[in-house]
């Protein structure tokens, strides 16, 4: 025990000795260690607080309110007061232009406009700009042409702005809908766009005018200037040097200051009482409509009131100008500039808003100051919104320009095209066309296409074989196409499907995912049974092709998108994957029964088989036709289950069950368009979907095979014109004419004559059609080419074969 005791000591000290040595103070380190030491610790402080800022502050929603006077002030940087851009023999901007480098920032990096800071100064500038950081200052300026000396970024963010010589209206208030000034002061868009234009005054305070000298002035109230000028007469001369706020003062204006001043005297709390009142009392339906919109306008400014929106926002004092970067001038080859509309509508606005300037100080006739104010209405609304306008400003080439908003909206807006509209890396777009040896789940990728789409895996897999060292290398190597990259793209290929997408994508079955086989050329092969799925044709339709890349978009690409997968129809459940047009044309040619005549036998028809093998080995050795008529022993699927049974039936139907699933049964039916849909979603009920997608790949097959080998062609002698035809047009004319003369004696009215000839020849039609087919149908026992076309579902109706036999028919406007 007392040995253990010690040994306890003993280990205790140890611990204690080595706590004391880690306290010991080492040496003093160097000083460029601490530098070192105290740059890692404020580069982990940066990262932590971007870390916390990220985590802390992510953004969740952006709310889009009106800038204030204020608010547009402390966002610019300066005010711009000429409409010059750039002057042309130095190629510099002007000063206090709509380029000027003093508001908008530097065009070069660190290099102001006189050129006293050039780029061999900026290690001189970085040691300042460090300096100014210790001293906490903004930034360094040029002392001679008061350039900030930074990057040249700063012109895709810097705003300037120009300072109105009279108010403006935003045109977004008083031209869309609902009217959002018209709401608030119960004015219709035509009283505001009279008011606006300087067309008419509108009352403010009507004051002594409401009851002086039979004068009967409201709020609100619209006046000509003949009408303004009589009041001005009628009333004391004293009035007008009355205060603003004397309730006896008679105010009318006109433009947006008059509307200004009312937005500003409008009490949305009182407002918004008085409308529901007035909603609750009003009995018009029209009436509630357009008071429950005006509320509606009214509610959603009190809840704008309290984040900082205020209704007289609407009335610019102040307009924004946006970054240079962000409205480009580009030098052309040739001497010239292309410039943005946007530069324009800030010239012809600089232009309006100087010369208004100048008038004013020159004290010019009223009737001119309202002209050029009118125009600088115009100028600011067409900046805005170009497009609601009555009359858009056009280019010299008559193209209406592009204002901010036009910037904004639509398909060629910033939202849908630069924000919504990514383009896709890892994929491809080409032409497609018919591939009728591929199985459901395949598509035929170009090799080129497949080269660059898989260029990451290729790389990776060069690397793993060692073939080459370098990424860059193995890059070349591709771009060679070298035919080591094929071998690695066929392994490659394996288990990793590619999606096909055709646009417009409506329905679920718009993209699928197939499994790609190296194909020469530049055009995707495609099945033909997804083309109804698709809603493609091969006359120039384009395909995109996606590569997945994830394990889980792999998966889900294999188990849920594969076209084999997607034989159903999701608007109705019906198969989608059915053969048209060839493919029926062939399966209903080798199904049709052709009975032997006095002219020709049919070889091998009236003969017994034990099995279906038996009438295949027959067909190959030519003991028997396809259309031959036999009896044969099969299986036939009835509630108890499969029988078999001796049937009488054709060897080309034979030679279809053979590929149909043995649970189904043997199918007896001559094949067209319809039966072929319901057959395989027989099929499908009684399987599964692999099997089903295998019976359809096989019955392409046999459709484009048997579509072949019978020949089947458009014939001249294949569209028969019936005998009775003469005779049935001259019976129609006879009672046609005999309508007419009805008609003249005033025996019917025009209408019963007009129903009554469409009639007599919608039956000549009718009854010429009905021969036609029937005489189509008897000759050759119903092998004419045109018949089985029509027949099979495969292409045509009757109704041009009618016309193809000699009758146009019923025409409209002809």
């Amino acid at each position: 025990k007392n040995k253990m005791k010690n040994k306890m000591k003993n280990k205790m000290k140890n611990k204690i000795k080595n706590k004391h040595k880690q306290i010991k103070i080492k040496k003093p380190m160097n000083l460029r260690n601490q530098i070192q030491i105290l740059k890692i610790i404020n580069f982990i402080n940066k990262m932590s607080k971007k870390q916390y800022k990220i985590s802390h502050f992510m953004t969740t929603k952006i709310s889009l309110r009106i800038s204030s006077p204020e608010e547009i002030l402390k966002d610019s940087y300066g005010e711009i007061i000429k409409p010059e851009t750039i002057n042309y023999r130095t190629n510099k901007p002007e000063r206090n232009g709509l380029f000027c480098e003093k508001i908008f920032g530097p065009i070069k990096d660190y290099e102001c406009f006189c050129g006293k800071y050039k780029k061999k100064l900026y290690k001189e500038i970085i040691r300042l700009r460090q300096l100014n950081k210790e001293l906490k200052v903004k930034g360094l300026f040029c002392n001679r042409c008061g350039v900030e000396i930074t990057k040249n970024t700063v012109r895709r963010t810097r705003m300037g702005h120009i300072n109105l010589v009279v108010p403006i209206v935003h045109i977004w208030g008083f031209r869309s809908t609902p009217n959002k000034i018209g709401s608030i002061l119960g004015l219709s868009s035509q009283q505001l766009d009279l008011i606006i234009y300087y067309e008419r005054y509108v009352v403010i305070q009507p004051g002594i005018a409401n009851s002086y000298n039979n004068l009967s002035i409201k709020k609100l109230d619209l006046l000509t200037e003949e009408e303004y000028t009589y009041i001005l007469n009628k009333i004391p001369i004293g009035n007008k040097y009355l205060y603003d706020n004397d309730p006896n003062k008679f105010i009318a204006k006109m433009g947006a200051e008059c509307l200004e001043e009312l937005l500003i005297r409008v009490d949305l709390e009182v407002l918004l009482s008085d409308l529901k009142k007035e909603i609750k009392n009003e009995e018009s339906k029209q009436r509630k409509i357009e008071l429950f919109k005006r509320l509606n306008v009214v509610e959603c400014f009190i809840e704008g009131k309290k984040k900082g929106n205020k209704i007289e926002s609407i009335i610019f004092k102040v307009l924004p100008v946006i970054p240079p970067e962000l409205r480009p001038l580009v030098p052309l080859d040739g001497g010239g500039y292309a410039s943005s509309d946007l530069n324009d509508f800030y010239r012809r606005i600089l232009i309006r808003n100087n010369r208004l300037k100048r008038l004013i100080h020159i004290s010019a006739p009223e009737i001119i100051l309202r002209n050029e104010k009118r125009m600088l209405q115009e100028a600011v609304d067409s900046l805005l919104d170009n497009s609601k306008k009555i009359l858009a400003v056009k280019s010299e080439s008559n193209r209406p320009l592009k204002s901010l908003s036009d910037s904004l909206k639509g398909k060629q807006g910033r939202f849908r095209q630069n924000l919504l509209g990514k383009r896709v890396d890892y994929s491809a777009r080409s032409v497609i066309v018919v591939g009728p040896k591929l199985k459901l789940h395949e598509c035929g990728l170009p090799k080129e296409i497949a080269a660059e789409i898989y260029k990451p895996f290729i790389i990776r897999k060069l690397l793993e074989r060692k073939i080459v060292r370098t990424v860059k290398s193995a890059k070349k190597l591709i771009s060679k196409k070298d035919p080591i990259i094929w071998d690695i793209l066929k392994y490659l290929l394996k288990g990793h499907p590619v999606l096909l997408n055709r646009a417009p994508t409506l329905h679920r079955l718009g993209i699928q995912s197939f499994q790609p086989k190296l194909i020469e050329g530049k055009a995707i092969l495609l099945h033909p049974l997804v083309c109804s799925a698709f809603n493609a044709d091969f006359d120039g339709d384009q395909m995109a092709v996606h590569l997945p890349l994830s394990n889980e978009a792999i998966l889900e690409a294999k188990l849920l998108m594969l076209a084999s997968q997607n034989i159903l129809n999701p608007a109705n459940g019906y198969p989608i994957t059915v053969p048209s047009q060839d493919m029926v044309l062939g399966l209903y040619y080798m199904t049709k029964e052709l009975k032997s005549t006095y002219e020709s036998k049919i070889k091998g028809e009236g003969m017994c088989f034990s099995s279906l093998e038996e009438v295949e080995i027959a067909y190959n050795n030519k003991v028997v036709e396809i259309h031959a008529i036999i009896k044969v022993k099969v299986k036939i699927l009835e509630n108890i289950g499969l029988i078999s049974k001796i049937i009488k039936t054709t060897v080309g139907r034979v030679l279809f069950n053979i590929v149909v699933p043995p649970k189904v049964g043997y199918i007896n039916k001559l094949l067209t368009n319809k039966s072929l849909r319901k057959i395989i979603n027989y099929i499908l009920y009684n399987t599964n979907i692999p099997t089903t997608a295998k019976f359809l790949d096989k019955i392409k097959d046999l459709g484009y095979y048997h579509a072949f080998k019978g020949g089947l062609s458009f014939n001249l002698n294949d569209i028969s014109i019936p005998k009775e035809k003469k005779s049935l047009v001259k019976r129609a004319i006879e009672k046609v004419s005999l309508v007419k003369d009805n008609y003249n004696l005033g025996l019917i009215t025009n209408n019963e004559r007009y129903n009554q000839i469409i009639d007599i020849w919608t039956n000549t039609n009718v009854s010429l059609t009905e021969k036609v087919i029937n005489y189509m149908r008897k000759s050759k026992q119903g092998f004419n080419s045109v018949y089985m076309m029509l027949d099979s579902g495969a292409r045509s109706s009757k109704e041009q074969i009618r016309q193809l036999s000699g009758m146009r028919g019923l025409m409209a406007k002809p």
